[in-house]
């Protein structure tokens, strides 16, 4: 790919002005961006920063949701030669000042006030930050401060000074090269201080086309940019495919609206982390267990059927005229109206990665027709790595190399990637470019895992975390930790999960309960609860977390590699866990050092063989208050079983 995104911008503009580009639902109402409009917009924004002071090679923050002048401002920054930083909208002020501060970072472009009261908050300690623009003036009438501005008045300087000059913004935008810097994501941070990854256009838009071209991608596709833009995963699918494709982006309104606008859309190609699946499905047996008896029995039947006859179906695979017969009517009854309250009717590819999907929840949405398959990637590879070939996915692999991509596995089991989507380097650290990639041009994946006899990839857990059990029956059985956490939060009940066992003799596990599906299944049964930490320490939820537990010890117990990872203690948190009590990162990754650090109290009493223990713990509220949550927290044993020998 030898573009830039400025340069296919200009493109799409010049062959189809009057394409949509770009929609966000605004007041309930779809508004829609052509080509030709946004590359008006961007030509505005560039003169206005260019004015401002903005000049080649510096950086510049993006802080909001997706919204359509965010996406003119990055590419704005693009064509003058800067880098975009997308940093997450949902972080709390103290987690800017470090992006800010090891990027010197002057101007920032942020969706409204509740960005710039962030930003103003972290400025003493930000001195370098002089200019920041907001989208949404709502709330922002009476504020007086040096260097604050609406991004209106930005564009109304920079389209006074794109007509005296009309000809400045074609000639910045053909000084870029493919091997300049195109943006840097800061990584999420599950230990120390973030880091900046560093990506070149070449390096984006080399694997947003093989992406593209692997899934047949056009611009004909419909797409919901719903999930942070500081996440390279969205950014990949509604940035750097959408200008390498030229489908349309739509924003949704807001947070709360999104299952609404998805369903209105109807996108064609789909991206969502597991979470969001998982949360997709744990709504949809919500409203079952609320249903009719009939409603019950038909969906409990077809699904039946589903699960015997879909996945074969989708892979295109003969089936049976019988099987076929009540295909098509559980399709006419369950499934296309199931898809259509989901709003992935119309959905030809669907794809989650960042997280291991449960099989049983992956096989759920390809059963009713769904064309939902796993990638593997990260934000130092720009995203594609591996992705599953239609016709051939499996549920406990991530799919083939595609174009470009070479991979292999160290002594050690690690998996190391070669790539033309690999980073440049981590910004300002030298020694941790060092550590991932070698002078051969290999990068280190820091996952553990293995090609299958057809050539997928199977991962196991990160390197690191991949430990052994000490002492005990199991002495020496190998323990992944991840692993087990993503059997446990398939059940609809279990939200997240925390599993110890590494040098130890047995494995214990911290569970969070799913407040919504439990708070349901209480309700049903006329169990009164006053908020999560009296829901999650009732005696019958204790029970129907041990069920799941043990169902996945059951699971666990046919694998003769993993039975020694089975959980023998359990307790259920008094509390969720949350990024901004430091327990988990941006793109909700538990951070289980921190955690087992923070609750050690917890964890010397699983292993201790007590049968409760007291905590008490400090939180931050969603308004910014502090205060804490304390409980006496009961603790459960589970029937662990011995390993399954399989006939050779």
């Amino acid at each position: 790919m030898s573009s830039t995104f400025p340069r296919l911008m200009l493109e799409h503009a010049a062959r189809r002005p009057d394409a949509a580009a770009l929609r966000v639902k605004e007041f309930g109402i779809w508004q829609t961006t052509t080509w030709a409009q946004l590359a008006g917009l961007v030509q505005a924004l560039a003169h206005g920063l260019a004015q401002a002071g903005l000049k080649r090679g510096d950086h510049l923050v993006v802080i909001g949701d997706n919204r359509p002048r965010l996406y003119a401002a990055m590419l704005a920054t693009q064509a003058l030669g800067g880098v975009p930083v997308p940093l997450y909208q949902d972080a709390v002020g103290a987690e800017f000042v470090f992006p800010i501060t090891n990027a010197e970072i002057r101007f920032a472009i942020v969706e409204d006030q509740e960005q710039v009261d962030k930003l103003l908050e972290i400025r003493p300690q930000c001195p370098v930050l002089t200019n920041i623009w907001f989208d949404d003036p709502r709330g922002l009438r009476n504020y007086d401060e040096p260097g604050l501005d609406s991004l209106d008045n930005l564009l109304a300087a920079g389209s006074a000074a794109a007509k005296a000059d009309p000809r400045w913004f074609d000639e910045e935008v053909a000084k870029a090269q493919p091997q300049d810097v195109a943006a840097m994501f800061f990584t999420s941070g599950t230990t120390g201080n973030p880091k900046g990854v560093v990506h070149t256009h070449f390096t984006l838009l080399d694997r947003a086309a093989a992406g593209a071209r692997f899934d047949k991608l056009t611009a004909a596709e419909e797409v919901l940019a719903y999930l942070p833009p500081a996440w390279i995963g969205q950014n990949i699918f509604s940035y750097a495919q959408w200008l390498s494709c030229g489908y349309v982006v739509n924003c949704p309104e807001s947070a709360a609206t999104v299952m609404i606008d998805l369903k209105e859309i109807g996108p064609t190609y789909y991206f969502a982390p597991p979470r969001i699946f998982e949360g997709l499905l744990t709504s949809v047996m919500i409203r079952m267990e609320d249903a009719g008896s009939l409603k019950k029995w038909l969906f409990k039947t077809f699904m039946a059927v589903a699960k015997r006859v879909g996945p074969a179906r989708m892979d295109g695979k003969p089936v049976a005229l019988g099987d076929s017969l009540q295909y098509w009517l559980g399709n006419l009854f369950i499934y296309g109206p199931l898809r259509n309250t989901l709003g992935l009717s119309r959905v030809r590819v669907a794809y989650t990665a960042g997280e291991a999907i449960g099989p049983d929840l992956f096989t759920f949405y390809r059963s009713i027709g769904i064309n939902l398959k796993q990638l593997y990637g990260s934000t130092e590879t720009a995203v594609f790595v591996c992705l599953q070939p239609d016709h051939e996915v499996k549920a406990d692999t991530v799919g083939v190399p595609i174009d470009g991509v070479e991979i292999k596995l160290a002594p050690n089991g690690e998996l190391l990637v070669k790539s033309p989507g690999l980073l440049k380097e981590y910004y300002k650290n030298p020694a941790a470019t060092a550590e991932v990639l070698t002078a051969d041009g290999w990068y280190h994946t820091g996952d553990a895992g293995f090609l299958d006899a057809t050539g997928h990839l199977k991962i196991i857990d990160r390197a690191k975390d991949v430990g052994r059990i000490a002492g005990g029956p199991n002495d020496g059985a190998m323990f992944a930790p991840k692993y087990v956490e993503n059997k446990l939060k398939f059940f609809p009940f279990i939200k997240e999960a925390v599993a110890f066992g590494d040098r130890r003799e047995k494995v214990c596990a911290f569970i969070n309960i799913d407040f919504d599906a439990v708070g349901n299944w209480a309700e049903r049964r006329n169990l009164p609860y006053a908020g999560y930490t009296d829901l999650a320490a009732k005696p019958e939820v204790l029970a129907l977390i041990q069920d799941c537990v043990q169902q996945v010890n059951a699971d666990l117990a046919q694998d003769q590699l993993l039975a020694g990872s089975q959980i023998s203690r359990f307790l259920v948190l008094h509390k969720e866990l949350d990024a901004d009590d430091g327990e988990m990162t941006r793109t909700r990754k538990v951070k289980r050092g921190f955690i087992g650090e923070k609750y050690e109290v917890l964890v010397d009493a699983l292993y201790a063989g007590k049968s409760e223990q007291f905590i008490e713990t400090a939180v931050k509220f969603e308004d910014g208050r502090s205060g804490s949550v304390s409980a006496t927290l009961k603790i459960v044993d589970a029937k662990t079983l011995p390993a399954v020998q399989h006939a050779a």
